[in-house]
């Protein structure tokens, strides 16, 4: 027996998920509201360290489906967290640069100025770490290396985390005008200035820029065939629990689980409603949703374990941890709990 659960808190970044999809189908809550166990967003809060946790994994009796950054960060600086899952759903990862420019080709890179973001108040700043991740594996594709390049940091004062989240339509947002908005652009307007050459964006957002400013893509790591290469913030995903969740609830992990694993079964047969529920979670159209993840995104969303994914976990933690990112690396297999999955996959066999 387990305790009884007053409130699970969950959140997941604006990218495609099965957690996602699970909550705007209803089907988490009433999983939960089935056992007494109320359902909260943690980026719907008022409270700053309420949304905090969706990077810092601080919150008690909360999961989190989204970017590894964050949870690598989390558990690397001694945060109880387990990994209950993992999901692999390949995305646009564009090399951009202005036409005035010249650049063409990765090697084209050797000696211009690279862009990046510089939150300079958050504990893990996800946004910089990916783009040189995207930045050093496609140089390594030519034999170069980020040293090769001038990084020209913009810096950023305000916080992930200084304005709630709102939810209109089933779409999470902050508000027009906020100044995450602004943060989350200050290498694009560095670009159309002329003050850097190249920079780095992903998913809908980067291929909706790339498309309105007639940028020039000069590599999209996303696409390439190898995994490590593809490998990145966003790939994979982590479905995240607290310690405590599982010590003490561990049939609401279970019970996450069979929901995620639920809403994918479901998007497999439903392409068309997952581009729509898709375009909710991204704030981006069905268009630029089908242009970032696929016109088959949906046979994308698969939450497991599988071997592929531990590795270029493993590998990627070792990347953060030789950027500077996170104090430590460590063995990603001790991070993993398969018992909530394997207990699912039990109950389904005997059920």
């Amino acid at each position: 027996m387990t305790d009884r659960l007053d409130t699970l808190w969950y959140t997941r970044c604006p990218v495609p998920t099965g957690l996602g999809i699970a909550i705007q189908q209803g089907w988490l809550e009433a999983a939960f509201r089935a056992q007494g166990t109320k359902v909260s967003s943690l980026l719907e809060s008022n409270d700053f360290a309420t949304r905090e946790s969706h990077f810092s994994h601080t919150l008690q009796n909360s999961v989190r489906h989204g970017g590894n950054i964050p949870a690598i960060s989390a558990k690397a600086r001694g945060r109880d967290t387990r990994v209950i899952g993992l999901s692999w759903a390949d995305e646009t990862q564009l090399i951009l640069a202005s036409p005035e420019s010249g650049i063409a080709t990765v090697r084209d890179l050797k000696g211009r100025r690279f862009g990046l973001p510089n939150w300079k108040n958050v504990e893990i700043d996800f946004t910089r770490a990916q783009a040189i991740r995207g930045l050093e594996n496609a140089l390594r594709l030519e034999g170069l290396e980020v040293s090769d390049v001038e990084l020209v940091d913009r810096d950023i004062e305000s916080h992930y985390s200084d304005e709630r989240a709102e939810n209109i339509g089933g779409t999470l947002a902050r508000r027009a005008g906020g100044r995450r908005a602004r943060a989350n652009n200050l290498e694009v307007i560095a670009l159309l200035r002329g003050e850097v050459d190249a920079i780095f964006l992903k998913g809908a957002h980067g291929a909706q820029v790339a498309h309105q400013f007639g940028l020039t893509t000069v590599i999209d790591t996303g696409a390439h065939p190898e995994p490590l290469i593809r490998s990145n913030n966003g790939t994979p995903r982590t479905l995240a629990v607290d310690g405590h969740l599982l010590d003490h609830h561990f049939d609401a992990a279970v019970t996450i689980l069979d929901q995620v694993l639920r809403a994918e079964a479901w998007a497999q047969d439903h392409p068309s409603e997952v581009r729509r529920y898709l375009a909710r979670e991204t704030n981006a159209s069905e268009y630029w949703v089908s242009v970032a993840y696929g016109e088959d995104a949906q046979t994308r969303l698969k939450t497991d374990l599988a071997t592929q994914s531990v590795e270029a976990i493993q590998d990627f933690t070792n990347f953060l941890h030789r950027w500077g990112f996170i104090p430590q690396s460590f063995d990603v297999g001790d991070w993993i709990d398969r018992r909530p999955l394997d207990a699912l996959l039990s109950a389904r066999v005997a059920g």
